[in-house]
């Protein structure tokens, strides 16, 4: 099968790359804890370690390495951390939507997943960091998600899934359930860990800088798109955050050789809908759940 046959391009961004590379990272300060109701009443809001502590080395890094990524963020950040959402927006990162309160988003109603983007959105906006981006907390989309989103202005997302192609108007840029830190560290993924690799048990970081390079080797032979997926909540141990360094200097050596573009999603969304007959075909969502 040929490319205009709907196989994905050989090359991928501007100057023509062999892969291309996402960045991403999911979740931002104490929204979730507060929609789980582990946040302790006692606790004042707007003061979250992943934001005052790990977001700025994160910034930092990327920085330092030259790298530009997603950000998917819940819109309650926009009240709790206005501050650091334009923080993350002027340094040249895009911004994604990730829920109001990192809601588990297969099981919403129409109505309620509406009333939540539209809420969302409209307060990111009153900011001046309108998304076009979305991923959805939980990985799936509901039936209703693509409509919704183009209503919005959205113009991409990112669930759960493989390859690259198109839903509806929305250009899809999946994330695998394995190259998320959160798989590997967090009890409440056992499930997929036992799915995958038969074992609930947590993965150690030297068992996640293996899957990382193992998957940065194989976007490489390969060829096609790559998402990274990082939780700023979960890089504050240092050990964690030495394996995020040593992935993106790997992926940075990569960009260097000219072997790989790295760019957010609103980057190569954008690359991918001027080819829309590139990707007709290989887009599959995943029906696992986190």
């Amino acid at each position: 099968m040929n490319e205009a046959q709907g196989r994905p391009p050989h090359h991928w961004g501007p100057d023509a790359r062999r892969a291309a590379v996402s960045v991403t990272f999911d979740n931002l300060g104490e929204a979730a804890d507060l929609e789980r109701g582990i946040w302790s009443d006692d606790e004042p809001l707007g003061r979250h370690f992943s934001v005052r502590n790990v977001l700025p080395r994160i910034l930092g890094l990327l920085e330092e390495l030259g790298l530009q990524s997603t950000f998917y963020v819940e819109g309650l950040n926009a009240e709790l951390y206005p501050e650091a959402l334009l923080e993350i927006a002027d340094s040249g990162h895009e911004l994604g939507y990730h829920g109001w309160q990192h809601e588990y988003w297969p099981d919403l109603s129409p109505p309620d997943e509406a009333r939540l983007l539209d809420r969302g959105v409209r307060r990111m906006r009153e900011i001046g960091v309108g998304p076009k981006s979305f991923r959805p907390p939980g990985g799936r989309l509901t039936p209703s998600s693509p409509q919704l989103l183009e209503d919005l202005g959205f113009t991409h997302c990112s669930p759960a899934g493989h390859g690259t192609g198109l839903l509806d108007g929305l250009v899809v840029l999946p994330f695998a359930w394995r190259v998320l830190d959160a798989y590997h560290y967090l009890p409440r993924f056992g499930g997929l860990r036992e799915a995958f690799v038969g074992s609930d048990e947590p993965l150690p970081p030297a068992r996640f800088r293996e899957t990382l390079g193992s998957v940065l080797r194989d976007i490489v032979r390969d060829g096609g798109h790559l998402t990274l997926v990082f939780h700023p909540f979960l890089e504050e141990e240092e050990d964690r955050f030495e394996i995020m360094r040593e992935a993106l200097e790997e992926l940075r050596v990569l960009v260097e050789a000219h072997t790989v573009w790295c760019a957010p999603h609103r980057d190569v969304a954008s690359w991918v809908r001027q080819r829309p007959g590139d990707f007709a075909k290989g887009l599959e969502l995943d029906g696992t759940e986190a």
